[in-house]
């Protein structure tokens, strides 16, 4: 039997699994790490940890695995996207990587659009300016790090650094480089336009290659560290999304998927690179060759739940805390949250934004509150899928993943507020299956990614929309969305008095 391994490099942990050619997951491990948040908005992580926590959770999976390692034949990766790593010129780490959720460069975001106005960026990059990406965080550095800037040789993405550090050889990939503001995503190619203007030098972005594409074997050091073969091949990966959308099955026009993690993602596979959603939806290129996806983003969907969780439950499972969520009426008893804990992303770019609970009395028991939480949760991720359908995209059959996947009610929930078929897999392991799918695609054991997908996904239910419930619902996310509208004056005014 031959088998591949997924690596999926998460924001607070690690994540590998070990497949086999018949698409069965046989055996993961896990390793977590901490996030450095040294002031408000400040997110980074040392890359150190990335490697040493990997390397463990590596070495863990072989020490269990009975057969001979050679059979192990691939690895390839998913990461979380957008995350600043600068190497000097002896590749070696000049400071802690910023992630993804850092917020500290809006001034940096007002540069890009005052240097290339919000148009021409649209165009060559298909996204806005948003903390989030890579080239505010590196024009950041420039300003207020001048001397580290000065040192760089070479920006990497958080995978790509691993997967350096695991093969000696640097590159970037297409899905990973479209979250950066520096690729033309339809020409796939870095944009030396944009570097020129913004003041980087296009020395400093790494060789592009496929999701697919070998770019390697493991060094003799890290075959040693992990029990691994040194003849094993190893691919290039791709980003968060675009490995879930792989492990999914979402490679073919009409799929869309949700997924409902700490932050929320509604994506759909594109065929085409000129679209024009103008920048209300993030477009990036695919982990499929020749394909891109849309993508919405609710900034914190699950973690809205565990925050509220942890906050008035914080010694009960998910499964306590959600008993009786099936009995609560649509609408939650006349309870609205809207889920901007940290601010939102899609449709509103907002970091000012809070959140609210809109209708409490005092008939209203926790229950109801739970159960308003992921309402709010699911109006937020069809924000997104109101983009699409208002853009001409047809979309009636929706495959969810994630915490959101894990309960039969709020599966319910997201076909009556999604007004679409829901459909959840049998094995669901999100992005690292299709970092193991990457690599079996790769290291050519499918003549496809689709003949893969056939293999290693399959459905196991499914949930219809209750024509009386998705009523309500559209009543509903018409009240929800004025919410934003009517609390954003408040929120500006409460934000002198947050917590710094």
């Amino acid at each position: 039997m031959k088998y591949v391994i997924g690596v999926d490099l998460g924001t607070s942990a690690v994540k590998v699994i070990l497949m086999n050619e018949e698409g069965k997951v046989c055996d993961e491990a896990s390793k977590a790490y901490p996030l450095i948040q040294e002031k408000s908005g400040y997110s980074e992580q040392n890359p150190t940890e990335w490697v040493e926590k990997t390397t463990a959770a590596l070495k863990e999976l072989v020490a269990r695995f009975e057969g001979s390692v050679s059979n192990i034949e691939g690895i390839s990766f998913s990461g979380q996207m957008h995350g600043l790593v600068l190497l000097d010129k002896n590749n070696e780490v000049l400071r802690n990587a910023i992630l993804w959720n850092d917020t500290r460069t809006t001034e940096q975001c007002g540069q890009i659009y005052d240097i290339l106005g919000e148009e021409r960026l649209l165009q060559i990059t298909k996204n806005p300016a948003l903390e989030g990406f890579t080239l505010p965080k590196l024009l950041w550095v420039k300003q207020y790090e001048p001397e580290t800037f000065e040192k760089s040789a070479v920006f990497m993405l958080p995978k790509d650094y691993l997967r350096y550090h695991m093969t000696g050889q640097i590159h970037s990939e297409y899905s990973d480089a479209a979250g950066t503001l520096l690729l033309n995503v339809a020409e796939k190619s870095w944009s030396e336009e944009v570097c020129e203007l913004v003041g980087v030098d296009p020395q400093l972005c790494p060789p592009l290659v496929a999701s697919h594409q070998f770019v390697g074997t493991l060094t003799e050091q890290f075959a040693t560290e992990t029990g691994l073969a040194a003849t094993t091949k190893v691919f290039a990966g791709g980003a968060d999304n675009a490995c879930g959308a792989i492990g999914s099955g979402i490679l073919s026009e009409g799929k869309t998927l949700c997924s409902i993690g700490t932050s929320g993602v509604v994506l759909s596979y594109e065929e085409r690179n000129d679209r024009d959603f103008e920048g209300k939806v993030h477009y990036f290129n695919h982990g499929e060759e020749k394909a891109y996806y849309t993508m919405g983003v609710t900034l914190a969907a699950g973690y809205s739940l565990s925050w509220f969780k942890d906050t008035f439950a914080k010694n009960e499972d998910f499964e306590t805390f959600l008993e009786g969520l099936e009995n609560v009426p649509v609408g939650a008893n006349g309870l609205l949250f809207t889920p901007y804990v940290v601010g939102e992303r899609t449709p509103h770019a907002d970091a000012n934004i809070r959140a609210s609970f809109i209708g409490m009395e005092a008939s209203h028991e926790r229950i109801d509150f739970a159960r308003a939480v992921i309402e709010g949760i699911t109006f937020s991720l069809n924000e997104s899928i109101e983009i699409f359908r208002e853009s001409g995209k047809k979309i009636d059959t929706i495959i969810s993943i994630g915490g959101g996947a894990k309960n039969d009610t709020w599966l319910q929930i997201q076909a009556d507020v999604f007004n679409a078929t829901i459909v959840k897999l049998s094995s669901e392991q999100g992005p690292a299956v299709g970092a193991a799918m990457l690599a079996a695609y790769g290291s050519e054991w499918f003549e496809s990614l689709q003949q893969c997908a056939d293999v290693f996904t399959s459905e196991a239910k499914a949930y219809q929309p209750i024509p009386e419930n998705v009523e309500k619902y559209q009543e509903l996310f018409r009240i929800y969305k004025d919410v934003y509208v009517q609390t954003k004056g408040l929120n500006e005014g409460l934000k002198k008095f947050r917590k710094n």
